[in-house]
């Protein structure tokens, strides 16, 4: 197990680049503890594969370093750094059983036998392939095969890290949310450094201790998920996280008061004179719609009942605005909106202003 050290890294498929915009993963500074459970969250192409191929060793940054553990890997190749890798798809031996494949890793390493069968007994009970260790791999299912990918990689307990690449993309969703709190679990007990890309919310909030999230090649907030629910630092972290996201409100700001339209909105906190750029973020479980003449008045434009919940999508001073409204609870014929004063957060230029009081 090893602290990684992201050094000032940044990364370009150009030869030349010239601006920012040339660079599919900008400068980034920041430590992953040694033992820690990361994810790398965001949508195809923000660079999130980008930035786990520089760590595991299959791209070299075009700026910066990387560090295992204080020791300079930046130029080291994968097999050099003692990492595990687990891919999209399943990567195993199709004529192998189960357990060869399995033992494959460790009989490499000069592990010894006893300590093989040890370790390998173990993984198959987790996996919960017990009754197919000794059947070889080629006649096995998809997310059978990527079991035993996850296997591979954890069966090791030497290495420095271990990278899952999208692990579960082939895997039934409800094999899936099995193997999620098996590799949960896994983790509590081995603590290894892990670190997990994805695109599925629910995959990298359940997975990991802290999650990075990446934005156009830039990431634009790392943080616990009770931290990018509440407190996004970022629009588009409060759009991307959650179902519905973030409601993101144009508006006029000054002090305590914010304005959308011809509507004022008392604010918890006092904030200094914000520019065109200024948005309120309120999450759609903080918006409350109700009939009277409270509130702001808006206009009903679909109600979606899945089951739980219903979401109430609407207008407001002709911006969308998303309510979510409890199994059973009624539509007004005529609704007002209000919030949670609380749990306002305000943006200017899409970044999350501080409270200055």
């Amino acid at each position: 197990m090893a602290k990684i050290t992201l050094d000032k890294l940044a990364h370009s498929y150009l030869p030349h680049p010239k601006s920012d915009a040339d660079f599919a993963l900008k400068e980034l500074d920041y430590e992953w503890e040694d033992g820690g459970a990361y994810a790398l969250l965001g949508p195809s192409g923000c660079g999130k594969t980008t930035l786990l191929n520089i760590i595991s060793g299959l791209l070299v940054p075009s700026k910066g370093n990387i560090l295992f553990g204080g020791q300079d890997v930046t130029h080291l190749q994968p097999e050099e750094r003692n990492i595990a890798q687990v891919f999209q798809f399943p990567v195993i031996y199709d004529t192998m059983t189960v357990r060869q494949n399995l033992e494959f890793p460790l009989v490499n390493r000069r592990v010894p036998k006893d300590e093989i069968d040890k370790r390998v007994h173990d993984m198959i009970g987790v996996l919960d392939l017990a009754d197919k260790a000794d059947r070889k791999a080629r006649g096995l299912t998809a997310d059978e095969k990527q079991k035993i990918s996850l296997g591979r990689g954890l069966v090791r307990y030497d290495v420095n890290a271990i990278l899952f690449d999208e692990p579960l993309t082939v895997i039934d969703p409800h094999m899936k949310w099995q193997l999620r709190t098996k590799l949960k679990d896994l983790h509590r007990q081995l603590g290894h450094t892990m670190i997990y890309v994805t695109h599925d919310q629910t995959e990298a909030l359940t997975f990991a201790d802290k999650v990075v999230v990446m934005y156009d090649g830039e990431v634009v907030q790392i943080g616990t998920p009770e931290e990018l629910f509440d407190e996004p630092a970022h629009t588009f972290v409060g759009y991307f996280i959650g179902s519905p996201g973030m409601n993101i409100l144009a508006s006029n700001v000054k002090g305590n008061i914010a304005r959308i339209g011809q509507h004022e909105i008392e604010l918890s906190h006092h904030y200094r004179a914000l520019g065109a750029s200024a948005e309120l973020g309120i999450r759609p479980e903080f918006v409350k719609l109700e009939s009277g003449n409270k509130g702001l008045p808006v206009t009903v434009n679909a109600v979606e009942d899945i089951g739980r919940f219903k979401i109430v999508r609407a207008s407001l001073e002709g911006q969308e605005i998303n309510a979510v409204l409890p199994e059973g609870a009624p539509v007004p014929a005529e609704p007002n909106i209000s919030f949670e004063t609380a749990r306002i957060n305000v943006y200017e230029n899409s970044h999350l202003v501080r409270k200055s009081a």
